[in-house]
Parts: structure tokens; sequence; C-alpha cells
């Protein structure tokens, strides 16, 4: 972490929670952001001053939805860990265990201005298991985390009724999905039961790793994430999550436009993505550039992810602009790729804007990032330097973790 303080300054400075400031300071002392203020700022003594003049300092971007480090790029069966296949409920497998931080992607990531990832399991099983938030920095995962479990991956529609009907076995259907949820999470509010009613002179409930995640959910500390992608499936969703009453995101969400009035009453946000895709299958057919503005405009909190590696991770910032060139507003655009996927992961504490008290995770562009022409110059994590690009090699320069 670092000990002396850095003061960027001179830039056009987006702290996305407030009004941009054009030559504007970011200060940071021991890797946390100490100061955010105009030109008028001067840097205290024995500051490292970094001249930003002419640049755009920003929070660095968020992607709430991707499969980085569980599904490795090149690598064939060896590097595919999305999907626990032995079985339609998963909830006791961890992310986490899977994630391989030297993967290419990880640097491809801040190369983007994409500093953290909320690392989802595949959607072949009806629940696929416990996601994690994490840093695109580190060298081992666990120096990486930023909340685990920041979730549990849950899939409706399409995927697990061809991975289970092919082996036909249940869910062979979407009534057979829905079905097997339910089914996890009567078993998981059983389970809460029987632990209320132990007493300390009666035998301990036996542990059970798949229903102690289901009932972290019920108990809402952690979001259900919902992998959905037609109308109809996002109506299911929320009729379950009705039911039980746990926190519901919305993951990819193709079809949320068309019911986006009851999304929007309801409270629950929608990670929408990838958007730079084929209709490749039925449930994509209404996958518009288009919709994210959609959302927004009906007053739904959205976040845009790439489900790398579906989208290649640093494409994130490609895809707000073309969704901007669709009708989606410039400033709910940035939201959508810091502070409203920092809030529903659970890092806004830390993350998504450029807040006194925040971490130091940053990144100096060469100009507006909606710009396709404009590149992440120099990143940082907790005030640590870890990307350059190199012009004259016309590449990045990683630090080590």
């Amino acid at each position: 972490m670092a000990s002396d303080s850095i003061a960027i300054t001179g830039g056009h400075v987006v702290p996305i929670e407030g009004d941009p400031i054009e030559g504007g300071t970011v200060l940071v002392v021991d890797g946390k952001i100490a100061a955010v203020a105009g030109a008028d700022f001067k840097p205290p003594p024995g500051a490292e001053v970094v001249d930003a003049t002419g640049k755009w300092v920003l929070p660095g971007f968020i992607d709430a939805h991707a499969h980085l480090g569980v599904s490795e790029e090149g690598t064939g069966w060896a590097g595919a860990d999305t999907n626990e296949l032995t079985g339609p409920v998963q909830a006791q497998v961890r992310a986490l265990d899977a994630i391989n931080p030297a993967e290419e992607g990880f640097r491809d990531a801040i190369a983007g201005g994409v500093l953290a990832v909320n690392i989802n399991p595949g959607s072949g099983n009806p629940i696929g298991g416990q996601t994690v938030a994490i840093r695109c920095w580190g060298r081992t995962v666990d120096d990486m985390v930023l909340r685990e479990p920041a979730g549990v991956k849950s899939a409706l529609g399409e995927n697990p009724k061809r991975v289970y009907g092919e082996k036909k076995e249940t869910p062979a259907t979407r009534l057979g999905t829905a079905a097997v949820i339910r089914s996890a999470f009567v078993e998981a509010a059983n389970y809460i039961a029987r632990q209320e009613a132990a007493n300390p002179s009666s035998e301990p409930v036996s542990r059970d790793l798949k229903l102690e995640a289901l009932a972290r959910v019920l108990r809402r500390e952690i979001p259900w994430r919902q992998h959905c992608h037609r109308a109809d499936d996002i109506a299911t969703a929320m009729r379950i999550a009705a039911e039980f009453g746990y926190n519901l995101v919305i993951d990819h969400g193709t079809e949320a436009y068309l019911i986006a009035d009851k999304i929007a009453a309801a409270g629950i946000p929608v990670v929408i993505g990838p958007l730079l895709t084929s209709r490749s299958k039925v449930e994509l057919r209404n996958r518009s550039l288009a919709n994210p503005g959609r959302l927004a405009a009906a007053g739904v909190m959205i976040a845009i992810t790439t489900d790398h590696p579906v989208v290649p991770i640093h494409f994130l910032i490609h895809q707000v602009t073309l969704a901007v060139k669709e009708g989606l507003d410039r400033e709910t655009a940035l939201r959508a790729v810091t502070i409203n996927p920092a809030r529903i992961i659970g890092v806004a504490d830390r993350l998504g804007s450029l807040s006194t008290g925040k971490d130091a995770d940053l990144v100096i562009w060469s100009g507006d990032p909606l710009d396709v022409m404009s590149r992440a110059e120099v990143a940082y994590v907790r005030g640590v330097e870890v990307y350059r690009y190199d012009y004259g090699s016309r590449s990045g320069v990683f630090a080590t973790p």
C-alpha cells in the first residue's frame, strides 16, 4: 500500500458523485482519497505531483458480471471452471476457488480502465454457486478480494433447460427450473428454522454448506444474482423473489425494457449485457444497444457488463459509448460502470466514485473515455501505480503485484 501522498493535478476530474472539476486535483494519502478539489488546491509539502493537464481522471471502472479468471481464454477445458454441472443445485461452490489471477484477461481489464469485477459462476445450473467481488490486480486471489461471497448465481431460461434436458434430468423445462429453485429455498428455510429451534442442551444442527449459502440469501446478507434474458423469465425471477423475500439482481436483462416499469417499481437493479454479441439464441432476439437507455429512462438502476469472455473486458467502455449513441445519457452511462455496479456488488463504501475516504483505485485517461480514441494511460490501485501506457512501444507496462 502507498505510504506517501500523491497529488494528481490539472486534470478534468469526474468524481461521478458530484460535478466534474476542470483543472482539479485528487489527493491520495496512504492509498485512500484524501481530497478532491479545484484548481486553487495546494498539494501538501512532499507530495508526489502528477501532472494530468489535458487528461481525464475517473474512478476505476467496475464490471458487475464477468467470468474473468474462471473461464480462461485460450486454454480449452483446462481453464474452463465456470460451471459445476454435476447437479442442478451448486450453491456451495465458490468462484473464489477457481480464479487464476495470472490470466491475461486481468491485464486486459486494467488496460481498459476496469479495476474491479464481480466474478460469477456460469449459467448451466439453476443454482450455480457463490460470486466474489475482486480487484483486477494482485498476486493471489485472496489479495484481490473486496467482498466474498458477493451473491449467489442462479439461472433461468434456455441454459439450464438445455443442459439438463439433454441429460434427460430435471429440470428440462422452465417450470422445472423454477421448481428446483423453490425447493432449494424451502430446504434452506427449514434449515434456518432448525438452527433457530436448537438450544444449547440439544444436538447441534449438522452443517450443510449448500443450505448455509442459501440461508445467507434468505437473510438478505447477499443478493440473488438471477441470469435471465426473456421478459417472462424476468417476471418469474421477480415472482420467486417476492415469495421468499430476498434481494434480487437481474443479470443480462435483454428484454427487461419490456417490463421496465415493474422492475423500477420493485427497485430491482439490472446488470445489462453483453451488448456486442450476435443473436445466437432465441432469448437474445430483442438484444439492442438502445435497451440500457430504455431501462434508465424508466427509472431502473443499471450497470453494464461485458460478461467476459463473451465480450472482451477491455471493451466495457466501448459498449457504454455505443449505448450513449443509442440514447443512454452520459451521466448515467458513466454511473453504469462505476457507482452503480459498486452498489450492486456491495463495495460502494470503498469504490465507484472519487470521494474522500474511498480507496484510491483510479485511472488517468488521455481524454474523454467515451471517445473511442481515448485510452487509459495510468491506473492506480490503492494509490499504487499498477499500469502505464508507453506510447513509444505502443504497449502497457504493468507493475508486479
